[in-house]
Parts: C-alpha cells; sequence; structure tokens
C-alpha cells in the first residue's frame, strides 16, 4: 500500500539527521518535555504548565496534523523530547516537529512472522534511542535522530500467541518489556534488556509454576502453563526504592475458570518487582477467579498522602479506581467509575450479565493525579456484556474464551474525579462515548481527555465544568500530552484508531498539535489513504494479509476465529468473494463501515482474496 513507507527525512535535511536533531534543541525547561508514557515514571501525569486555563482553553485552535499509517489501531503514547514527537502504530514508527508536524524520520517494520498482531500502547525513548515493541514479539531500538535499526531482540513466540503490545518503560540504561496475548493461553512474563545491546538481564514469571511463588494458587498445575497474564499497557517505576510497578492481565481462559481452578496468581494483579534483579517484593490481586476479564493493564500512580502515607493507585477493566497503602499492603479506598453490577460467582450456559468487563472499564490510560486540587481523573468504558460459558479448547496461538460474549445495551463512558486521599468523587462526565484515552491534568488549572467519538475534552480541573469540546474528525484512543516549546504552550494527541474498542467514530491514524490562538499553518503532507484510488484492479494477497493483521485480527484474531459466530474460515462455503466484498462495502453493527472512507474497492477485493486463499 502506498502509504507504507521505509524511510522517509521530512523537514530536515539528510546532513541535519545525521549530527542528530537532539543535540541542536535548545535546552529543556520543566514542562517542555513528556518523557515517558505518563510524562513521569512514576505514572503522575501531571504537567506544570500554566499558559492554557478554564479562562481561554475557548481559544484552542489546531496548528497542525499529519497523518502517520492508514487504517488501523492507533492507541499509542507520545513521548515529546527535545522538540519532537516520538509515536507508533503496529508497524510505524515516527518523529515529528513537535511545533510544525514535519515528518523528521518515519521508519516501517514488516513482521518476520506472519502471525502479528497490530496493537501497541507506545513506545520508549532514552538517551537517543526509541524502544518498541513490533507485531511480532521483537523488541527493537531505533536511533532517535535518524530512525536507524540499532538492534533487535526476539523477545516471544507468534506461533504460541506471544505478542509484544505493551509500551516499554526506559531507566537506568535498562528496558523494561512484557509479554501480551492472555486470550490466545500465553504465559505471561516481564523482561528486563540492557538498552545499549538488546542482551536480556532478567525475566519474571506473571504465571507461576514449579516452586515459584504463586503456583500453587493454580490447583490444577497444568493450566498454568497457559495460564495467560499478559502485560499489555504500560508499567511504573519508583526511582526512589527502585521498584517496578507491572499490571498484569486476565487468566486464560476467559470465561471457563473450572479449567483451572484456584485464585490464579498473578493475574488480575499489580505486581511488584526489584527493578535490578526482577525478584518479586509484593504483589496485590484485584479479582482472584476471574471469569470477566478483569485486566489490570493501565500503569499505576504512585505519590505519598498526608502523614507520610505512601500509596500506588490503580484503575482496572473490573471499573474501579483502587489504592493500597504501600507500606502495609491494605486497600485506602476502592471507587466505581463506571457502571459496576454485581455477577455470580460462575458463568453458566445460559448466559450472565457482566458490568463492565471485557471491553469496559478502565483500559490502557488510568488515573492521573491533579497536584493542583489533590484529586485522580480517570477515564472509563461504561458497558455491559452477557457472557455464555462455552467449551475450552486450547490450539498454540489460536483463540477460545472459553464461551462467548457479546455487548448488552448502550456503550458510553465516563470521566471522573476522586479525592486522592479519600476516594470519594469530587465530579463526574458522562462521555457520549468511551474514554480510553491519556487523562492529563495541568497547573494551568485544566484537565484535558478525549473520548471515541472524536471529541477532545478540556475541563475545569476544580469543577469539572466542560470549558471547550472539539470534534477532531477522528477517535481519541492514545496519547494526549501537552508541552512548552518557544514559550509557549502546545496540545497534542493521537487522533483516529480502528480497533476492537472502536465503539465511536474511526478515522485514519493522525498526530494533531493545537494551541492558544494558534496562526494556522499548513498540515504535512499525510500519506496516502487506502481510500483513495478508482476502480480495482487483480487481487493482490500480500496487501490483503497486510490488510487483515492491521485492521481485521483486532476483532476477529490471527486465525479468524474470535467471534465465535463468525468464523471467517468458514465464510467461503457460505457465499462467494463478490457476494463477501458486497457485505464489507455496508456491514451489519457492531461491524464498523470503512468504505468508501477508510478503506477504497480495491483494498476490500485484496483482503477478500486473503481469507479465500490464505486464511485457514
Amino acid at each position: 500500500m502506498k502509504w507504507m513507507r521505509s524511510v522517509v527525512v521530512g523537514a530536515l535535511a539528510a546532513g541535519t539527521c545525521a549530527t542528530g536533531v537532539l543535540a541542536q534543541s535548545p535546552e529543556a525547561t520543566p514542562g517542555s518535555q513528556w518523557l515517558s508514557y505518563n510524562n513521569r515514571l512514576d505514572g503522575q501525569r501531571y504537567s506544570p504548565l500554566k499558559e492554557i486555563t478554564p479562562r481561554n482553553a475557548k481559544e484552542l485552535g489546531e496548528v497542525c496534523r499529519v497523518q502517520i499509517d492508514g487504517p488501523t489501531s492507533f492507541h499509542s503514547a507520545l513521548i515529546v523530547v527535545d522538540g519532537v514527537i516520538y509515536t507508533n502504530t503496529g508497524r510505524e514508527t515516527v518523529a515529528i516537529d513537535a511545533t510544525t508536524c514535519a515528518v523528521r524520520w518515519q521508519v516501517s517494520y514488516t513482521p518476520e512472522e506472519d502471525r502479528s498482531s497490530p496493537s501497541t500502547r507506545g513506545l520508549a525513548v532514552l538517551d537517543g534511542r526509541v524502544f518498541r515493541g513490533t507485531p511480532d514479539a521483537r523488541l527493537i531500538a531505533l536511533d532517535a535522530a535518524t530512525g536507524k535499526l540499532l538492534w533487535k531482540t526476539v523477545i516471544g513466540s507468534p506461533r504460541l500467541g506471544e505478542s509484544a503490545a505493551a509500551a516499554p518503560l526506559a531507566w537506568g540504561g535498562v528496558v523494561y518489556m512484557g509479554i501480551a496475548g492472555s486470550e490466545l493461553g500465553v504465559r505471561g512474563r516481564v523482561m528486563a534488556f540492557d538498552a545499549a545491546t538488546g542482551k536480556e538481564l532478567w525475566r519474571f514469571n506473571t504465571i507461576p509454576m514449579g516452586k515459584e511463588t504463586g503456583a500453587e494458587t493454580w490447583l490444577r498445575p497444568e493450566s498454568a502453563k497457559t495460564g495467560g497474564g499478559g502485560v499489555w499497557g504500560a508499567m511504573s517505576f519508583d526511582v526512589s526504592t527502585g521498584e517496578l510497578f507491572v499490571p498484569v492481565g486476565n487468566p486464560w481462559p476467559d470465561i471457563d475458570k473450572a479449567y483451572r481452578p484456584g485464585k490464579n496468581l498473578f493475574t488480575d494483579s499489580v505486581v511488584v518487582l526489584d527493578a535490578r534483579t526482577g525478584a518479586l517484593k509484593w504483589w496485590y490481586q484485584v479479582a482472584p477467579e476471574d471469569w470477566m476479564d478483569l485486566d489490570m493493564v493501565a500503569p499505576p500512580v504512585l505519590y505519598r498522602a498526608s502523614k507520610a502515607r505512601d500509596l500506588v493507585v490503580f484503575g482496572g477493566k473490573d471499573g474501579y479506581v483502587t489504592a493500597v497503602d504501600r507500606d502495609t499492603r491494605k486497600q485506602v479506598f476502592r471507587t466505581a467509575v463506571t457502571t459496576v453490577e454485581h455477577a455470580p460467582a460462575q458463568p453458566t450456559p445460559q448466559g450472565n450479565r457482566s458490568c463492565p468487563g471485557y471491553a469496559g472499564g478502565v483500559e490502557w490510560n488510568g488515573p492521573a493525579l491533579d497536584r493542583l486540587n489533590n484529586t485522580l481523573v480517570t477515564g472509563a468504558v461504561d458497558a455491559c456484556f452477557i457472557v455464555k460459558l462455552g467449551k475450552t479448547e486450547y490450539a498454540p496461538g489460536g483463540v477460545s474464551f472459553g464461551g462467548t460474549v457479546e455487548p448488552d445495551g448502550p456503550i458510553t463512558g465516563w470521566i471522573t474525579s476522586l479525592d486522592s486521599e479519600t476516594g470519594a468523587v469530587r465530579w463526574k462526565y458522562h462521555a457520549e462515548k468511551p474514554v480510553v484515552a491519556g487523562i492529563t491534568p495541568t497547573a494551568g488549572g485544566v484537565t484535558f481527555a478525549g473520548d471515541l467519538a472524536g471529541n477532545l475534552l478540556v475541563f475545569d480541573s476544580k469543577t469539572g465544568e466542560l470549558v471547550n469540546k472539539v470534534q477532531t474528525r477522528g477517535s481519541l484512543a492514545g496519547g494526549v500530552v501537552t508541552y512548552e516549546a518557544g514559550g509557549r504552550q502546545y496540545l497534542a494527541f493521537a487522533d483516529g484508531n480502528i480497533s476492537r474498542n472502536a465503539f465511536g467514530a474511526l478515522g485514519l491514524p493522525s498526530v494533531v498539535i493545537m494551541a492558544l490562538n494558534p496562526a494556522r499553518i499548513a498540515s504535512a503532507p499525510a500519506a496516502a489513504s487506502t481510500a483513495a484510488g478508482g476502480p480495482a484492479g487483480a487481487p493482490n494477497l500480500a496487501a490483503g494479509r497486510k490488510l487483515y493483521s492491521q485492521v481485521c485480527v483486532a476483532c476477529h484474531g490471527p486465525d479468524g476465529n474470535l467471534v465465535a459466530d463468525h468464523k471467517l474460515a468458514a465464510v467461503k462455503a457460505k457465499q462467494d468473494a463478490r457476494a463477501t466484498i458486497r457485505y464489507l462495502k455496508d456491514p451489519k453493527a457492531p461491524m464498523p463501515k470503512m468504505f468508501p472512507d477508510l478503506l477504497n474497492e480495491q483494498s476490500l477485493v485484496d483482503v477478500t482474496a486473503y481469507l479465500y486463499d490464505e486464511l485457514r
């Protein structure tokens, strides 16, 4: 596809890139950087910038935007280092000028194995290197100035369902990364790598076996081998204690808990590791014996409350924000931030209603600490599902929930502000669509957020008053960051997303930059959309394979069997290719309509050819 490029040099001349863009930037000031997933390693996600306030937030306008990929998921964080924004989709990694949207460089990764995942939560930048996971479970390092590949390490096996969808954390010459793939029966783990060479330093298994702590919680020991516990979000780090805080996902199979009796440590837990050695220090499990997909995925928030009490606070897909005292390991508060309904202890073949779970609750962007108002602000998905117990069948790399799930009722979102000491609700906002993007409070008294309907939302942090709402033309599912350049405060966000969580607007992955009263400049040239073009020609299987891996696999799985009553491998037995193309042009909900705005006739021909000729 035309929008896939190997290395594109944009605004900088080749000679300038060779000397390193980071070295030429002016001295950084507080607020000019956004150095990690949540700005700070402790996950607080707070900005000290004050130029944008509740009084002038209405004056925010678009400075520029740039499309970075064709139709695919865009859940990634944005990292800002010395005037450059770094971000990524499943295959693309880009460096963008933080004031003009000019593309400094763009690198396209081609998977080395055909089973790959399109999802990624972001990347990390440290000491002139960019670190990210790849769709085929590699960890790579790129030169931050040029995009040149520095090293590549195989960290997982796609054939076993393992993927590298998490956002790495980089600190002190070490890169920390987890393995995802709970729904495919992986055995999760966290690993540390030398940032200079990619050599593995240690690993910790999030599903214990043998003599490992917690192995006794798998009463059927052989089920631990495929026990899930993937790490697919981001982590937090306390530099003062050297502790790494890891959110761990659900057990496998998701629904059929009888297959894996026991509390199933360390699933649905926050695990605390010694960052130097990987040794287990302690843990807190939110949902033992889970059958409702109550992952912990968002990075925890670390802060010191009154009376020198150190807290770790986390949001989960259980729909709660929970605070735990790090010294006593006891719960301090637990507050619901979306619809939570009591569910029975066991799933049944007849079905039970689960609220939230699955695609609900707090997703990959969790609470942020508003230090100005001593509050925690978090987004959430308000969604309920009917869960039916079924049969569990394990196949390496295949998907089996041990049952089925389907949405029950409307799917919306919430933004909630909580007292950071007590968990009491200060204010709430009901969004028309889910809120999964980053929440960013500032010293200027405003909090930035966004929803899957494509709305950028700006709140008065103290009162919860919505002071600006901007339709951006694409769903917001990733990073929302603010930074200073040239004495001016900018806001940048990930815009456009097509994935399993796309319950609202769609859009092509783009980075949008805004500022107060912008002197509008021409947007940087966007990559060509797959929606461009005339009549379709002969099928291109390679293009269809790539399109399936970037768009379809998130909902249908690598083997096409994730949706139980819509197994794609059986499509050709039911209808011919022309009928499938007609359906893709005008599909039935919940499948999103992508033709002709996001996919053109040729794209439909290509992906249909892949379904009929290669998918098994």
